[in-house]
């Protein structure tokens, strides 16, 4: 025994004991991560259930359970929320009569009010208008719905050019606010010209808005009513379906091909039903862009800084005051980064931006406001030290005699650290990246400071002049699972997306880090040699 415990076998042991609970709670975490947020775009049966009290109940069964009393129960996804009020219910098993799946059901995707169950009853548009009984309602329904994209077409239309007015508009207001700042004369020719391009405007803005609401009451003339399982009647607005279909007439194909559908709309819609239903566009591209600002001042700085470090800077109190510093830095809580993202960024540089540049628009702020220009700052900062330190310790890595031969041959200390080093040390400094983009891919406290918000009005780059707009608010896949998950007002609703977005989120941080990590090792494999 003693011997087992000099050799250091209990050390050994403990390691690798410690090393399996981590990778068990790793997969686990994946596990259950996976298991329910893959499945949860598969269209589930719909099941009409008729209970002892004779009351009939419809819906998707979510989950099964036994209750305190070791009583099977049934969690059922009703939805018909402007009806039941609520979208789950609970049901025991001993107080259901009998169930059945009948083939007419119809589940309604809808843009408001979640999903409808129920059965068609009627179809009315100004071509035609169809009952229950008359057995064209299905055809009906498909026609009318054809029909109707014209009108949802020139609704876009309508949208897109009030908000390229509205822009028009803000930059024909700015020019006026700049000049009315400098106390220009009204009857100066560039003010009365900015009027008049300012009333014209107006009035195309009337117009359009006239013409969304002929075109709104033309939607208004396309509906379907539909019953209930307690015979109870709603009427849908077939522009406010997102997607209809029977899932319980689906077979295989058509299954897969319905997943198929909500995964593209997954990665290329907008979130709708207060962030719980629809796509995540706005949020996957927030938190892309965000790392790679984040990286463009981690990364450059982090590796300067540690060469400087470890190559230039001369051994002293100093130099391990620094080190000390970055050591500690590496380990403050995000929260205080934020605040101090908010109150240097934001306020300080932020603001005199505003007074330098934009002193028109005060007291509205322009810079002086959170966006994605302070948050990927914040994180660059937090980011920093984890960078600074891998590339120290890479650099150190390399034998000392490396430098000396290449000095010894003539090199300069900057063509020896060009190279030679940092060739030799881009591995490690790699590792160092690898560890900062992904620390700074899932931190949301700092963001929620700095700039994210719950729902995006406008991307950080789009079409319009200057193109890149850093001063925009964004969303974020992190902020998005803490908004749903715990902001939500119905939770139950909320906690299929918080699984896909944190399998998003997941795959998203694994992809950067993939490209990371091959390029890691291409490096590793060219200077094999080198390091030998």
């Amino acid at each position: 025994m003693k011997k087992f415990v000099r050799r250091g076998e209990p050390f050994v042991w403990a390691t690798g004991m410690t090393l399996s609970i981590i990778i068990t709670m790793t997969v686990l975490l994946l596990y259950v991560v996976i298991a329910n947020g893959i499945g949860v775009f598969w269209p589930q049966k719909l099941v009409q259930l008729s209970l002892n009290d004779g009351r009939v109940v419809l819906g998707e069964i979510t989950k099964e359970e036994k209750d305190g009393n070791n009583v099977s129960r049934l969690q059922l996804k009703i939805g018909n929320r402007e009806i039941n009020g609520l979208d789950f219910t609970w049901i025991s098993e001993p107080d259901i009569r009998s169930r059945s799946y009948p083939a007419d059901l119809y589940v309604i995707e809808r843009q408001e009010n979640g999903n409808f169950y129920g059965t068609l009853a009627e179809v009315h548009s100004p071509e035609i208008t169809v009952a229950e009984g008359q057995g064209t309602l299905v055809s009906a329904l498909g026609k009318a719905r054809h029909n109707l994209q014209p009108l949802l077409m020139t609704k876009q239309q309508i949208s897109r050019k009030i908000g390229a007015l509205n822009l028009a508009l803000e930059k024909v207001n700015q020019k006026l606010a700049g000049y009315r700042y400098q106390h220009m004369d009204e009857k100066d020719k560039r003010i009365i010209t900015l009027v008049d391009a300012e009333t014209k405007l107006k009035t195309q803005f009337a117009t359009l808005v006239d013409g969304g609401k002929q075109n709104t009451e033309e939607l208004a003339a396309y509906y379907a009513i539909f019953k209930t399982a307690d015979g109870k009647e709603s009427t849908v607005r077939l522009a406010d379906m997102v997607r209809l279909y029977q899932p319980n007439r689906m077979g295989l194909f058509a299954k897969i091909r319905h997943y198929a559908d909500k995964l593209v709309e997954l990665f290329i819609a907008d979130p709708r039903e207060s962030n719980t239903e629809g796509g995540l566009f706005p949020a996957i591209f927030g938190t892309v862009m965000l790392v790679l600002l984040m990286s463009l001042l981690s990364f450059p700085l982090g590796v300067i800084t540690g060469i400087y470090l470890r190559e230039y800077a001369h051994p002293g109190v100093t130099v391990k005051i620094v080190r000390i510093a970055v050591n500690n830095l590496a380990g403050i809580p995000s929260i205080v980064y934020g605040i101090f993202g908010l109150g240097f960024f934001i306020y300080g540089i932020g603001g005199a931006l505003d007074q330098f540049f934009f002193p028109e628009r005060l007291p509205t702020p322009t810079f002086g406001t959170g966006g994605i220009l302070w948050a990927s700052l914040t994180l660059g900062l937090l980011t920093v030290p984890v960078v600074i330190v891998a590339t120290e310790e890479a650099l150190g890595s390399i034998p000392p005699s490396i430098r000396e031969g290449s000095l010894a041959l003539g090199a300069t200390r900057f063509q020896t650290l060009t190279r030679l080093l940092l060739p030799m040390a881009s591995p490690g400094i790699m590792t160092g990246f690898i560890l900062a983009m992904a620390r700074a891919a899932g931190e949301v406290a700092p963001l929620m400071i700095t700039g994210v918000v719950k729902l995006a009005p406008s991307l950080p780059i789009d079409g319009q002049f200057p193109y890149f707009h850093l001063n925009r608010k964004f969303m974020h896949l992190g902020f998005h699972i803490y908004d749903i998950g715990f902001q939500s007002p119905n939770v139950e609703a909320a906690k299929p997306m918080v699984y896909v977005t944190t399998l998003l989120l997941i795959l998203i941080v694994l992809s950067m880090c993939s490209v990371a990590i091959y390029l890691r090792n291409k490096m590793r494999a060219r200077y094999a040699i080198a390091d030998v």
